[in-house]
């Protein structure tokens, strides 16, 4: 049985996905999403408080996502994310997450402490699990799948700026 904090958190995620978390408001956030900013302040603390569970409920959905890639070599793991990230269905959590990463980089004192650095954690673990045990453990390993991810992520950026997704994935993909 969903809580009323959990229904509230998902109607919340809702709109933070359409409308981004740099002007949240609580007025406009409860009214849109049918309670009132003393109810969520008393659920969720503070708005502080609602914004790390909302980007608790975003790295999630991320994490959801980077456990179902599987495969063997950098080149194609890298390819199924690549995939993933420009799938059109991602993108408002794509643009969430940037913004939230950029948040955690210019007041890492916020409600997004520590996202950026979990999130690069999150995406070096997923490829290191695509090397070969041996390689993996190494220094030379570890600048490759670091290299990849820089790929991606800038990647990312790229599409996220310009929309031009053909352009963004010949150069991904090398």
């Amino acid at each position: 049985m969903t809580t009323r904090r959990e229904e509230l958190l998902e109607k919340a995620y809702g709109f933070v996905l359409e409308h981004g978390l740099s002007d949240l408001s609580l007025r406009p956030l409860a009214r849109a999403i049918e309670s009132s900013p003393r109810v969520l302040l008393y659920l969720f603390d503070s708005k502080d408080g609602l914004v790390r569970e909302l980007l608790a409920r975003a790295r999630q959905e991320e994490l959801a996502a980077l456990e179902a890639v599987e495969g063997e070599g950098l080149d194609p793991v890298s390819a199924t994310l690549w995939g993933w990230l420009t799938a059109p269905e991602h993108r408002r959590l794509l643009v969430l997450w940037v913004e939230a990463y950029g948040r955690s980089l210019v007041d890492p004192a916020g409600p997004w402490t520590g996202f950026a650095q979990q999130t690069v954690e999150d995406w070096l673990d997923v490829l290191s699990k695509a090397q070969p045990a041996a390689v993996r453990r190494t220094r030379a390993g570890e600048s490759e799948r670091t290299r990849a991810l820089a790929l991606l992520r800038g990647g990312l950026l790229d599409l996220l700026a310009t929309g031009d997704e053909k352009r963004v994935t010949a150069a991904v993909a090398g």
